[in-house]
């Protein structure tokens, strides 16, 4: 049973109207949550019904509102240990019926002052159901969120959504990593040493690969080849991160570097759709993509089917069925998403190399994807044999 943080103020009752303007002219009526004013971005939905504190924080997100499926949200506050980041990189953010009061040992905060607190505007009171089937059918798209004196007639709120850029072109990744490179210690003995390239890294990934006596130092996404090798490593990682993979030509070529040294590489999320560019395939943007704690994807090279966790709006378009040439070798689908049929994977067969689509550091999440890091563990164990 969880109880209240005796010393924490309940949810405010908000009266303020706010309206939610999509860029086809679909509006949406309901009250301020969090700050007030205006913001822009990009509307998706996530289908997670936990673990929002992980999705706020999660730099992916960053130049996108977050339309939440789940019809309660905020139920046990804000921590301080859960955040994958140091601070919401969502636009903006829209529920249905936040909590009143938290409940949970480990709150410290309401969603609503944290959201306040950080300048991030937000919407609740709307029907987040016929919100998330109309971006089904629709796709995803430009959205603006309007409370306070930022309220105008509708006409002209749509005119400000229809200015605001689009996703697809948008080259975000430097702008949410490092600017510094700092390194996660190995938990006990040290046994490998990896390279990770911050491309919106979170928190949770580095640790993981801590917990298996792997010590990490992350590298701006403007790192260059000689400083990857001069961490000496005995494995590259490509991080997750936002937008367009099509304008990122610099990871590409740094990527492309690390596989001509045959170093052992992993790569998840916006690193599979890096690796899929440095093999030759090229990339596009899904209808409405995967952002939640419950997709299922199989493995195929073993069978298995998992739960996996996901937050991207791009894919590689590779072939599933095919073995490809490529100028690293022989390239092939490992993973597939079971409700689409979406490229969840791609591993080489003749160089030490693999990628995913979703995020198998499981934060939130299920843990059904965490034998990918060991599965990176075995290559730098075979490189170093």
């Amino acid at each position: 049973m969880t109880i209240s943080n005796p010393g924490q103020t309940p949810q405010r009752e908000r009266v303020s109207p706010a309206v939610l303007v999509l860029e086809d002219g679909r509006a949406f009526r309901g009250r301020a949550y969090g700050a007030v004013g205006e913001t822009f971005g990009e509307a998706v939905f996530s289908t997670g019904m936990t673990g929002y504190q992980e999705t706020l924080t999660d730099p992916s997100y960053h130049r996108q509102v977050v339309v939440m499926t789940a019809p309660h949200v905020g139920n046990t506050g804000v921590n301080d240990e859960d955040a994958e980041s140091q601070r919401i990189w969502v636009s903006g953010y829209v529920v249905r019926d936040p909590a009143r009061t938290p409940s949970n040992w480990r709150s410290r905060r309401t969603l609503d002052d944290e959201l306040e607190r950080q300048g991030v505007v937000g919407i609740s009171g709307v029907d987040t159901r016929a919100l998330t089937r109309h971006l089904r059918e629709r796709g995803a798209m430009r959205v603006g969120i309007f409370s306070g004196e930022a309220l105008a007639d509708d006409a002209t709120l749509l005119a400000r959504v229809r200015q605001a850029p689009e996703m697809a072109g948008a080259d975000l990744s430097a702008e949410v990593a490092t600017k510094e490179t700092y390194v996660v210690p190995a938990i006990g003995e040290k046994k490998y040493t990896v390279a990770a390239v911050d491309l919106g890294i979170k928190g949770m990934t580095p640790h993981r690969m801590a917990e298996r006596g792997i010590e990490v130092h992350v590298l701006p996404a403007t790192a260059t080849l000689d400083e990857i090798y001069a961490t000496a490593p005995d494995g590259v990682f490509f991080s997750n991160g936002p937008g367009d993979p099509s304008t990122a030509d610099h990871p590409v070529a740094l990527m492309r570097g690390v596989l001509e040294r045959s170093t052992p590489l992993f790569g998840i999320c916006f690193g599979n759709q890096i690796l899929g560019r440095a093999l030759g395939f090229g990339t596009y943007k899904l209808k409405y993509g995967h952002r939640g704690i419950n997709q299922p994807v199989q493995d195929r090279t073993t069978g298995k089917v998992e739960v996996t966790a996901h937050n991207h709006g791009f894919a590689v378009d590779a072939p599933l069925d095919d073995v490809s040439d490529t100028a690293f070798g022989r390239a092939e689908v490992s993973h597939v998403c079971l409700n689409d049929q979406v490229v969840e994977g791609l591993q080489l067969l003749d160089r030490p190399a693999f990628s995913v689509q979703y995020h198998p550091e499981a934060a939130a999440g299920p843990h059904d994807a965490a034998y990918l890091f060991d599965r990176f563990v075995t290559l730098m164990e075979g490189q170093r044999a």
